[in-house]
């Protein structure tokens, strides 16, 4: 009896230490992951779940010639002209038409020369006694300066925010003449809020562009900037970046390194300047750069942020392209005077010449070394990391005919812009998932087999949209297993529509959100809300492409992130 109850006892005890134990190792499980490591598990697990559900197929890829030989191919993809708003309209046989950057010939306080123009053309001027006007459109420095550097379409006067975008005509073969170095001044700055600079001005005792870059470095705070491919104030950003870290040549070993630390600090670099205020709204951003007729225009910027000045001024000059003729000049020029005379108390209350103290102490820049520090930014944006990006291409019946055919003409051509040493594939879906290329090394084997999946895409059914991210989500998780270093990128090219699904979108998002893979939207005749939901997720663009500029949009995202 004695014996029996001892061994009870110690049976009853190993079972209460075992189940103390296991406890204990439950309840410790997760112990010393971070809650990011948790949810991209249990990502992971219901990502496998979902692919497993979703059943894709797989394809056969054929090859196709790649052909990279066509010399005008840059005006080719450019949208037409039409499709930049005329602001205002030439009211005279003889006019003089100008494109202006967005900031200047938009509406309310974005219309200082838009009001300007439209004064103008109601007081009577004349060349020679001809009536005279101006016509205003409204476009992007760097779309401006494509349209006339491969003379597909050319304005007589262009007025970009500032002189940077002219030098780089300059060094595309295209010389003009200033009419005006400063139509309207304003400076560039970076916006941080109240926590971050004081944190800031704390450690290097002062904030400006060196310490600003120097806690980025660090790892002590995050900020975005714009596209220094189309933007002002992006260009701006990334030559002043450079110098500062080598004041005598922005290109040299130690600037590039300088910026490599920086920039692995970078989140994202956004399309456009409305991407990037959202992704500080909802917290992605520490910081970013915004102008400063921008930031003092709009209150809650002016109340949670400090506006820090850099870099080279934006005083929108004024100069008359190749194709102005005698007449049209002095049109120019007497559009100028108008200004000088009649423009300076609706400048200020539109916000600009608030900044007029600021003087820039960088060194004269070429339009040389823009075009060169605009390849260094694309070589090392992604500071030595590969990307594996999967394209999920909307095949379902709303997108045959013009919208399918442009979404496969705009990837063939995009192709060129795509880093060789990324990871590439190709996902599909209508009713069901087609894994149409899997993903490798975009060289040239797998750009012929890339171009081949892209021209073989036929669109019928329904639309599984969630499902294929869900697909796309799956290869890039299985190639970073082998390129643990790498960045993950899905690039969803679709009208927007969903009825087919077998994955909700809460469940996807969760899914994605979890493993943070970030998603690009092209839109195509599309429900962009529905897109930007989507790439809303994880702080990525979201395109507007219509049918006839999409390649130039998906050329300016490839040249930002890939």
């Amino acid at each position: 009896m004695g014996k029996k109850r001892i061994i009870t006892g110690l049976v009853v005890g190993l079972i209460v230490i075992s189940a103390l134990v296991f406890g204990i190792l439950f309840l410790t499980r997760n112990t010393g992951k971070t809650e990011r490591t948790i949810s991209t598990e249990t990502a992971q697990a219901n990502l496998a779940e979902m692919v497993s559900r979703i059943d894709p197929t797989t394809s056969t890829p054929t090859k196709s010639s790649i052909e990279y030989t066509e010399d005008n191919l840059d005006a080719e993809e450019l949208p037409d002209l039409d499709k930049n708003d005329v602001a205002v309209k030439a009211t005279t046989d003889l006019y003089a038409e100008i494109w202006s950057s967005p900031e200047k010939a938009g509406q309310g306080t974005d219309g200082w020369m838009r009001e300007m123009a439209e004064a103008f053309n109601t007081s009577g001027a004349e060349v020679d006694g001809k009536p005279a006007s101006i016509q205003l459109r409204s476009m992007s420095s760097g779309l401006a300066v494509d349209y006339i550097a491969t003379g597909k379409e050319s304005p007589d006067g262009y007025t970009p925010s500032n002189m940077l975008f002219v030098d780089l005509l300059s060094a595309r073969g295209v010389k003009t003449d200033v009419v005006r170095e400063k139509m309207v001044g304003n400076v560039a700055g970076i916006l941080l809020d109240q926590e971050h600079y004081d944190a800031v001005l704390e450690k290097y005792g002062t904030v400006d562009l060196k310490s600003i870059t120097e806690a980025v470095g660090a790892g002590e705070l995050t900020m975005g900037y714009t596209n220094p491919f189309t933007s002002s104030t992006g260009l701006n950003f990334l030559i002043s970046c450079l110098l500062r870290y080598d004041r005598n040549n922005p290109l040299s070993e130690t600037a590039t390194e300088g910026f490599l630390k920086f920039q692995s600090n970078v989140p994202f670099v956004a399309l456009t300047t409305v991407q990037m205020r959202d992704a500080a709204e909802r917290g992605s951003l520490d910081g970013f750069v915004l102008e400063w007729q921008l930031y003092q225009n709009d209150p809650s910027l002016s109340a949670n942020y400090v506006f820090t000045p850099f870099g080279y001024r934006h005083d929108n000059p004024l100069v008359a392209c190749p194709a102005a003729s005698a007449d049209e000049r002095q049109v120019l020029e007497l559009f100028a005077q108008y200004c000088e005379t009649n423009g300076a108390d609706l400048a200020k209350r539109y916000g600009f010449n608030g900044k007029d103290d600021y003087v820039s102490e960088l060194p004269p820049t070429t339009g040389e070394t823009l075009v060169a520090a605009q390849n260094l930014y694309k070589k090392n944006k992604d500071t030595g990391r590969t990307v594996v990006a999967v394209f999920v291409a909307d095949v379902s019946g709303s997108m045959s005919g013009a919208p399918l055919n442009e979404l496969q003409s705009s990837l063939i051509n995009s192709m060129r812009y795509i880093n060789s040493d990324n990871y590439v594939g190709l996902v599909s879906y209508s009713d069901y998932v087609t894994i149409e290329l899997p993903v490798a090394q975009f060289d040239l084997n797998q750009q012929a087999y890339f171009k081949g999946a892209v021209e073989s895409l036929r669109a019928a059914g329904g639309t599984a949209t969630n499902d294929g991210i869900i697909v796309a989500a799956d290869l890039v998780e299985k190639a970073i297993a082998d390129l643990p270093d790498a960045k993950p990128m899905i690039f969803l090219l679709s009208d927007g529509e969903a009825n087919a699904e077998m994955v909700s979108f809460e469940d996807m998002k969760a899914v994605i959100g979890g493993l943070r893979i970030p998603v690009y939207t092209i839109g195509y005749n599309a429900n962009i809300a529905k897109l930007q939901q989507i790439s809303s997720i994880n702080e990525a663009a979201s395109i507007d492409a219509t049918n006839d500029d999409v390649t130039y949009q998906l050329k300016n995202l490839f040249n930002a992130n890939m």
